[in-house]
């Protein structure tokens, strides 16, 4: 059995992402740079473990990190092959929980991975729909700065928005991100593109990786009720995702609330 450490690749902090997600990120990078077409046949566990160097079971991890994302799949006594859906699809882990309901799974590190609501949505079979209520570019405050590491009054690129599954409203999400990691940001219609596919065509492509993600109930205040259509006593959930791009870099700061109906988190813990 090889001995394992982390991968000797300049953009990942091997502090901050556990070795399985380090591997996966670089399976992940390979499969992209190789021109793999949908329905390829990965090389075996062996093979994959000796050619990254860590054990079968680290490899095991990572290959199913990438199937959580919709990346690739198993078949039984065949092995692993790319999903039709495409290497640079986003992904979500979990079952299905309602025509209108969002599931998110852990994304804190040494969880799983970190994929948007369209990713989930296109996954699932689901039409997504987004309402911008607002968007723009503005400095940052003194609290965003420090936990986005930036200076104070750099420009920060800020978005509320409402999102939609099958024309059923989910959930109010209030994005805040660096606009120096993409500048694009600023020039485009989040009325139909995706935040995370633009991302990834910046120069040099943004990757959301890992992420710090906390959940907590409270009632709805009188907007949240109005946004998210809320008649009766229906609690709302608020998730507080930071996330990180493939450096280990703060990428998006977001704060989003679910009608409690329509959301259910779920986690993997490890040690």
């Amino acid at each position: 059995m090889p001995t394992e450490s982390p991968l000797p690749r300049g953009l990942l902090d091997a502090d901050a992402l556990p070795l399985y997600a380090q591997v996966a990120a670089r399976l992940m990078d390979d499969i992209t740079a190789g021109g793999a077409r949908s329905g390829d046949r990965l090389p075996s566990e062996r093979v994959l473990a000796e050619r990254y160097a860590v054990s079968r079971v680290t490899m095991r991890s990572a290959l199913a990190d990438l199937a959580d994302r919709g990346v690739i799949e198993s078949s039984p006594a065949r092995g692993w092959f790319l999903r039709s859906t495409g290497a640079g699809a986003g992904a979500d882990g979990g079952e299905e929980t309602g025509d209108a309901s969002a599931e998110r799974p852990a994304s804190a590190p040494g969880g799983r991975s970190v994929q948007g609501f369209a990713d989930h949505a296109l996954r699932h079979g689901l039409a997504a729909r987004t309402r911008v209520l607002s968007s723009g570019v503005r400095p940052a405050k003194v609290q965003e700065a420090e936990e986005l590491r930036i200076a104070p009054g750099a420009p920060l690129f800020e978005m509320r928005r409402l999102r939609y599954l099958d024309d059923l409203v989910v959930v109010v999400e209030h994005n805040r991100l660096p606009l120096a990691l993409c500048p694009r940001l600023a020039d485009t219609d989040f009325g139909t593109a995706s935040l995370y596919a633009t991302l990834r065509t910046a120069t040099p492509g943004q990757f959301p990786r890992v992420a710090d993600y906390s959940v907590e109930a409270r009632q709805p205040t009188a907007e949240e009720r109005e946004l998210l259509e809320i008649t009766d006593v229906t609690p709302v959930l608020v998730a507080t995702q930071l996330a990180y791009n493939q450096e280990a870099r703060p990428l998006e700061l977001t704060v989003a609330i679910y009608r409690g109906d329509r959301y259910r988190f779920r986690a993997s813990i490890t040690d």
